[in-house]
């Protein structure tokens, strides 16, 4: 740990390292108070206005995979999922306007998360356990997307805007749009987007199957109240992508949500507040082989949040609420690597918050109950005559979750912030019964029913500083996990039909003498894991003579291991550094920026090392406020020089490097 520290502050102070130009921003995620960024808790961060519009790509996890502590899967430019300290999937939770997606995103990462960044307004980053508010699958962190889809404020006239885009290294052409009217007591919402893009170019070469087209739109209306809002919205999305490892896949997915919520204010003098959420999802996902329907798979239910804020009781002031979910899972086809099953949770939480003197402190549990029920069966193997899966098996879990923490106001420009939890996650689906197939990871993945709910205890602690224009954040976290949940190699191979360790065609290597693929076998484990490493982020004013000039520079570093072994996790980012300038003179501003990967070499047994890389990207952006309409043109251009560069998270890392060159010009126009 000493030796962390140490580069940790290497790192973040061997150049000036500032926090992003939104430190003054109000957050509403990871806590349910809003706060100001630095006044925080929990370590948190906001993209958001010109630094958003620049910052959008394709999808989510490539939209934030430049933040300090985050990175993407990238499956593809159009399929990436946010990894947040080296953790994924059903350990980082994916909110938009503080409900979950729901989706089949976490199972398999060939599978997009249902959500264009083109109709975001801002999006909230909360880095580490935040467990107590959102449940154990958010002990990596949470990602809400806000986009106003209920409006939760008065509107009085009709405002709205539109943001044209064209370019880029997969030649994009995308076209988003919103509109908001109201009487100053009812309030109407619309968005729509479209986006299409060709194959993606690299420096050597096009990935073939990359290209894509997605839609999709909300209508959402609310009644806006003296002391509160009540509301309702319908939104739909679909895309038709490529699957890269298999050249002849297309997927085609839908989703559609329904969601109502509302808040009331100034209740009484003991429950002063009551918010409350609720949703509906119907997500489904086809991957279609030469156009003929291959595995389809659904992901169909609602889920509920009710929070109700005490008043203060002397210092302290607080939300106790309730959550809930009921989602029917189904994989039917070819492919189905796990079986149709049913997840059912329950849970209830405090959260409290008291600020004494320069202290600001925080406290909050969670207890949950989670079934997660398999209807066992599945395909027949032609072999055996047995089924793919295990008879039907219900499990139950019950995972508690504690967090503490505290931050500390050193002087006017100084403050300390330490955040320690213990949090429990109920293993998933496809964690307890896979087994069959996976298209994604290119192997044969195998669950194990009898996995008990995985824990782990984490702790970080973050030195923040901010005078004038200046600002300054670093953070050191660890988490231990006791059983950590995750696939390794057994060393055996598995033929298409189940066949372990089949013999293999002299003639054609790779494939049975039956002519099945053969597939290597992933089999999940516990294992004791360790996740430790820092993050650092900063902006500096170093010029106002002509124009303000910001130097802007960011870090973070991950070291993941198995306790047992010393073996090295998989798929762990590296080193990443970034130094920038970022120049505003008047209606005019300008950046340049070097983002360097250190080479990954610790790797885990099986895995391949990824060579280091350095990116140079540039932007230019022009204002013209007149009214009735306020234009912002800008053009971006991506990795300047054309290097090659292939990010060690992504699981096709091999066939589908980082993308080229590309300039994309883009127009924002608001009224």
């Amino acid at each position: 740990m000493k030796r962390l520290l140490a580069r940790a502050f290497a790192g973040a102070f061997a150049l000036p390292c500032a926090a992003v130009a939104q430190d003054a921003a109000v957050v509403v995620t990871g806590s349910p108070f809003r706060s100001e960024l630095l006044d925080l808790v929990v370590p948190a961060d906001v993209l958001e206005g010109r630094s958003l519009v620049q910052r959008r790509r394709s999808s989510l996890g490539e939209t934030l995979g430049e933040q300090p502590g985050v990175s993407s899967t990238y499956f593809g430019p159009h399929v990436s999922r946010p990894v947040i300290r080296g953790l994924d999937g059903d350990r980082i939770r994916v909110l938009q306007n503080g409900a979950e997606t729901h989706d089949a995103s976490a199972l398999s990462f060939d599978h997009a998360v249902p959500y264009d960044p083109l109709v975001a307004e801002r999006i909230e980053i909360v880095r580490g356990p935040a467990a107590v508010l959102y449940g154990g699958n958010a002990v990596g962190g949470v990602v809400n997307t806000i986009d106003n889809r209920i409006p939760q404020a008065p509107i009085s006239g009709v405002t709205g805007r539109a943001e044209p885009r064209f370019g880029g290294a997969g030649r994009e052409r995308s076209f988003g749009a919103l509109v908001e009217a109201g009487n100053g007591r009812f309030a109407i919402h619309g968005d729509a987007f479209t986006r299409r893009t060709g194959n993606l170019r690299t420096p050597r070469f096009t990935v073939r199957n990359s290209d894509a087209e997605s839609g999709g739109g909300t209508l959402g209306a609310s009644l806006t109240l003296d002391r509160g809002y009540v509301g309702v919205s319908h939104g739909r999305f679909q895309s038709d992508y490529g699957a890269i490892p298999e050249p002849t896949v297309r997927i085609d997915m839908q989703s559609e949500r329904t969601d109502l919520a509302g808040e009331m204010r100034e209740l009484g003098t003991f429950i002063t507040g009551a918010k409350f959420k609720a949703g509906r999802t119907d997500y489904e996902h086809k991957e279609l082989d030469d156009g003929a329907i291959g595995t389809t798979f659904r992901n169909r239910g609602h889920d509920g949040r009710l929070e109700l804020t005490h008043a203060k009781i002397g210092p302290l002031q607080g939300v106790a609420g309730v959550s809930l979910g009921d989602f029917d899972f189904s994989a039917l086809g070819d492919e189905a690597f796990v079986p149709q099953t049913n997840t059912r949770t329950r849970s209830i939480f405090l959260y409290e918050e008291m600020t004494a003197g320069d202290w600001k402190l925080s406290f909050g549990a969670r207890r949950e109950s989670a079934r997660v029920k398999s209807e066992g069966g599945g395909n027949i193997d032609a072999s055996t005559g047995a089924p793919q899966f295990d008879p039907a098996l219900g499990r139950s879990f019950s995972p508690t979750s504690t967090a503490l923490g505290a931050l500390y106001r050193l002087s006017k420009a100084w403050s300390v912030a330490a955040n320690a939890s213990f949090t429990e996650r109920a293993p998933t689906y496809y964690e307890l019964f896979a087994n069959g197939p996976h298209a994604a990871t290119g192997a044969w993945e195998v669950g194990d029913g009898a996995f008990e709910t995985e824990r782990s205890r984490s702790f970080d602690v973050g030195l923040r500083w901010r005078i004038a224009k200046h600002s300054a954040s670093i953070s050191v976290h660890q988490t231990r996990f006791r059983n950590f949940l995750t696939p390794f190699a057994s060393g055996d191979t598995r033929s298409a039909i189940g066949e372990r360790n089949p013999a293999q065609d002299p003639g054609n290597p790779g494939f049975t003498l039956a002519g099945d693929e053969i597939l290597p076998e992933l089999v999940y484990r516990a294992v004791p894991a360790t996740f430790q490493g820092f993050e650092a982020q900063g902006r500096f004013r170093v010029d106002e003579t002509l124009g303000a000039l910001d130097l802007v520079v960011k870090g973070d570093y991950v070291k993941a291991y198995d306790r047992r072994t010393g073996q090295p996790l998989p798929r762990i980012p590296p080193l990443r550094l970034t130094l920038g300038l970022d120049y505003a003179l008047e209606r005019w501003s300008a950046g340049v920026e070097v983002q360097y990967a250190r080479a990954q070499r610790d790797v885990s047994s099986g895995e391949r090392s990824t060579a280091g890389y350095a990116l140079v990207n540039a932007s230019l952006a022009h204002t013209l406020e007149s009214a009735p309409v306020a234009l912002q043109a800008f053009v971006r251009v991506d990795n300047l020089f054309d290097r090659e560069a292939r990010n060690h998270v992504s699981f096709i890392k091999d066939i589908a490097p980082l993308p080229g060159r590309g300039v994309l010009a883009g127009l924002r126009a608001s009224f």
